[in-house]
C-alpha cells in the first residue's frame, strides 16, 4: 500500500508548484460530485478496450465487499446504494468466463454509466505512480547505509472519521506522551538520528535519492544482497503536512515549471549532492515500512483497500467523493516514450492518496520496471471519469 488515506501526496504531488501571485487568488469553491446519467455507447472507446485484464481486480474488490454487513452505505454518499446492492452483482462477476465479450455484456446489462464531474465541470487531472525497485541489504555497511525504518511502537494513529462523519477518510498520526498526542519527529531530525539504535531498521538501501522517491510512492521492490526480491509496503507516516520539493526548485529558477517531472527532480538531486539531503528535509512526512508477503508477483502491493493492485487498471481515487471497490471507466491519455496515445479503458476504484483531491481527479498504478517509471514520472493529463453503478442503487440525480 502506498501512503494513502490522507498520507503521503503521490508523484503529482511532487509536481505542484504553489507559484506566490502577485495578488490573491479568489477562493475556490469546495469540490462537490454530480453524476449525470449516459450510455454505454457514450462511454469513449468502450467498444474498443477488452475489458478482460480488470475482471481479477474488481473480483478483489467483489471479496472485500462479501465481508461487509449488506445493509452499510457503499461509500460516503448515498447514490451508490448500499454493500448489498453490489455483493449481487459481485456474484454474478465471480460466475463470469474469462472472456471479454461476456464481462462487457455482463456490465452492459447490470450497470449505468455516470458521467463524473465536480460541480458540472466534466474535465479532471490524472496522473500515475508505480512501484520502484532499489538495491538492499539486511546489514548496514559502507554501501548499504540509508534505513527503511519499520513503525515505531509510540507512533499513534487517528481516523477522524470516527468522531465526525464530515472527515470520514482523514487522520492525523503523532505520539502520546502525558495523555497528549504530541507531533511525531520530522523527516530531518529521523535522517538526524531520531531513530538510531532502537533496532528500527527493516533494512537498509544504497541511495537516499531512490529512498525519498520510495517514500513519495509508498512502496516497492528491494534487491536485496543475498539474491532475494522482497516487497515492502507502508506501514505508517509520521503525520507531518507533505512538502512538494519540486516547488521549491521551480521557485528558485532551477527547473522550468514546464520541465518539471520526477526525472527532472531527480537529475538535479543527483547534480547537487551538497544540497540535495537539506532540499528533501524541507518535506517533513516520513514513511514508515513493512515487508509485504504472499503477493502475487503480477500484482502489485495492497492497496488502501487491502487487496493487490492490478497494474494499468487500479486507480487512486478520492473516497469522499467515489467509494473503493467501484468500477470506472477512464476517459484520458498516457504519455508513453513513442508519444501520447489514448488511455480509454476499464479501471477499478482501490487506492487512495493525499494528492487526490476531487471528484474528477485520478492516479492509476502502473506497476514495476521501467515503462511504469516512465509513465508514473510523465503522466499529468487531462481527461474525464465516469462510474459504473449498480442498476439497483438507482441514484437520483
Amino acid at each position: 500500500m502506498r501512503p494513502s488515506t490522507f498520507l503521503i501526496p503521490l508523484l503529482f504531488a511532487l509536481l505542484l508548484t504553489g507559484l506566490a501571485a502577485c495578488q490573491q487568488a479568489p477562493e475556490k469553491a469546495a469540490p462537490e460530485l454530480r453524476l449525470e446519467p449516459v450510455s454505454f455507447a457514450e462511454l469513449p472507446g468502450w467498444r474498443e478496450d477488452d475489458p478482460l485484464p480488470a475482471l481479477p481486480a474488481f473480483r478483489r474488490s467483489c471479496a472485500v465487499f462479501e465481508k461487509r454487513d449488506p445493509g452499510r452505505p457503499m461509500g460516503a454518499k448515498p447514490e451508490f446504494g448500499t454493500i448489498g446492492d453490489w455483493q449481487a452483482v459481485c456474484r454474478e462477476a465471480a460466475a463470469l468466463p474469462a472472456d471479454g465479450t461476456a464481462l462487457r455484456r455482463f456490465f452492459e446489462a447490470r450497470f449505468t454509466p455516470y458521467r463524473i464531474t465536480d460541480r458540472g465541470e466534466p474535465e479532471g487531472l490524472f496522473t500515475g505512480y508505480y512501484e520502484p525497485l532499489l538495491r538492499g541489504s539486511t546489514t548496514p555497511d559502507e554501501r548499504f547505509r540509508y534505513p527503511l525504518y519499520r513503525r515505531p511502537p509510540e507512533l499513534v494513529t487517528v481516523e477522524l472519521g470516527g468522531f465526525d462523519p464530515e472527515l470520514d477518510g482523514k487522520r492525523i498520526a503523532g505520539r502520546l506522551e502525558g495523555g497528549r498526542l504530541l507531533p511525531f519527529p520530522d523527516r530531518a531530525a529521523i535522517e538526524a538520528g531520531a531513530l538510531a539504535g532502537r533496532g528500527l531498521e527493516l533494512l537498509w538501501v544504497d541511495d537516499p535519492i531512490a529512498l525519498f522517491f520510495l517514500h513519495i510512492q509508498g512502496s516497492g521492490q528491494i534487491q536485496l544482497t543475498d539474491g532475494r526480491r522482497i516487497r515492502v509496503g507502508y506501514a505508517g507516516w509520521n503525520g507531518r503536512k507533505y512538502y512538494a520539493i519540486g516547488r521549491a526548485l521551480i521557485e528558485r529558477g532551477a527547473i522550468p515549471k514546464e520541465r518539471m517531472s520526477l526525472f527532472a527532480i531527480r537529475d538535479w538531486l543527483e547534480a547537487n549532492p551538497g544540497e540535495a539531503q537539506a532540499l528533501m528535509n524541507r518535506n517533513p512526512s516520513y514513511v514508515f515500512f513493512r515487508e509485504l508477503t504472499g503477493l502475487d508477483a503480477a500484482s502489485g502491493p495492497p492497496g488502501t483497500m487491502g487487496v493487490p493492485l492490478a497494474p494499468g487498471r487500479s486507480l487512486a481515487v478520492d473516497r469522499r467523493f467515489l467509494p473503493l471497490g467501484s468500477p470506472l471507466w477512464l476517459d484520458t491519455t498516457a504519455p508513453t516514450p513513442e508519444g501520447e496515445v489514448p488511455l480509454r479503458r476499464l479501471m477499478v476504484a482501490q487506492d487512495t492518496g493525499g494528492a487526490i483531491k476531487g471528484p474528477v481527479r485520478g492516479d492509476v498504478f502502473w506497476g514495476t520496471g521501467e515503462l511504469a517509471e516512465y509513465l508514473a514520472g510523465h503522466m499529468k493529463q487531462p481527461g474525464r471519469l465516469y462510474i459504473l453503478l449498480p442498476k439497483a442503487t438507482a441514484p437520483g440525480v
